[in-house]
This record gives C-alpha cells, sequence and structure tokens, in this order.
C-alpha cells in the first residue's frame, strides 16, 4: 500500500479478501487500525448472479441446478461450489473477527446500494470520517441496467454507470430449488444478521 499522509484515505477492493483465508491476518499484520468495508447482497441472488457471470464467459457450463446440489433427490447443496461457499457470509466473518473488532467493519447492503445509494453511502462516509458529500443529487437511475449511476463522474462531464459485466440478465432458476437454497441460507443469515447487528431482510 501506498505511504498516507494526515488527512488521506487510502482504499483498495477486491471481491476475494473477504473469503480468502489468510487475508485477515496479513492485512492486520499490515496495519490493525485498518477499517474494512463489506458490501453483502442476498447470497441466493449473489450466486444466481455468480453463475450469470460464469456462464457470459463459458457457455457449455452444466445448469445452475446441477452444480447446485450434490444430490438432487435429497436435496444435498454443494457447499464446494464456490458460488454457494462465498455466500456463506457468517462463517468468512468468522475468520476476520479473529484479528479486527466488528466496530472496524462496516457491512454494506447489496440491495440499499442499488434502492438508496447515497442513503448507504452516507453510511460508508460517516464511518470513514468523512463529510457527507455524496447525496441523492449526484444519482439517476439507469431503467436498461437497473442501477443507479453517477451523473457526473470525477474529473469528466460525462455520466458514469457500471460496466457491461453488470446488471446481467439471470436465468430463469427452477423455483424449487431457489426455495432449497433460501432454507439452507437461512440459519447462516440469521447468524450473520447477530454477529453484525443488522438484518439485511434477506429471509423475509
Amino acid at each position: 500500500m501506498p505511504r498516507t499522509l494526515d488527512g488521506q484515505i487510502t482504499m483498495e477492493k477486491t471481491p476475494s479478501y473477504f473469503v480468502t483465508r489468510e487475508a485477515p491476518a496479513r492485512i492486520s499484520a499490515m496495519s490493525k487500525d485498518t477499517k474494512l468495508i463489506v458490501v453483502v447482497r442476498d447470497p441466493v441472488t449473489r450466486a444466481i448472479s455468480d453463475y450469470t457471470q460464469t456462464l457470459s464467459k463459458r457457455p457449455d457450463i452444466p445448469t445452475f441446478e446441477s452444480l447446485t446440489f450434490k444430490n438432487r433427490t435429497t436435496g444435498l447443496i454443494d457447499t464446494s461450489w464456490s458460488a454457494i461457499q462465498i455466500g456463506i457470509y457468517a462463517k468468512h466473518l468468522e475468520h476476520w473477527l479473529r484479528h479486527f473488532p466488528i466496530g472496524q467493519m462496516l457491512f454494506v447492503s447489496g440491495e440499499r446500494l442499488i434502492s438508496d445509494p447515497a442513503g448507504e453511502l452516507g453510511r460508508v462516509q460517516d464511518f470513514l470520517g468523512l463529510k457527507r458529500i455524496i447525496t441523492d443529487k449526484h444519482f439517476y437511475f439507469n431503467k436498461t441496467k437497473g442501477f443507479p449511476c453517477l451523473k457526473k463522474a470525477e474529473g469528466s462531464s460525462k455520466p458514469h454507470c457500471l460496466g457491461k459485466t453488470k446488471g446481467r440478465t439471470h436465468p430463469e432458476i427452477d423455483r424449487e430449488v431457489v426455495r432449497l437454497l433460501r432454507e439452507f441460507y437461512r440459519p447462516f443469515n440469521l447468524k450473520f444478521y447477530q454477529m453484525t447487528g443488522q438484518d439485511f431482510g434477506w429471509d423475509g
């Protein structure tokens, strides 16, 4: 990481940190004071989205349904499949809490980031000790993508939307498979809500 002067914040992001077992110890060894921001979304939607992204690169992969189960007859979920495994947030958070207090972590709702980007980014600004500069007036909703976009990107007069890889249409998934996945994730979600003190509303 580059040197950070007083009055500066250095940020770095990668989706894989939260689920990489070695990451918490490494980050703690670098700086115990690091503030951590984790964006989470409904693990069922996340798994389908993960599959959709892989499908766009490798159209010959098996169906979502066949990858979800170790045994379809018994309904045994294959937790070794990364698309499923990543959404067991409580399990990943346990590793982080061995190295960081919960107060140094902010959990951002992926759903609220879409429905109320300014509100969710207000929480991020508060967490980082920044003035609330980003407000509703900085966003407009792009109906085609189904996401909010920035009206004007930094240093540009053009609006900025998430790239082509975001907002893809998900394939139709068997309702029974979705129901079984919701059942599978429910206890992990409830544990995650307890650990974070936040109800993300994925089980309503």
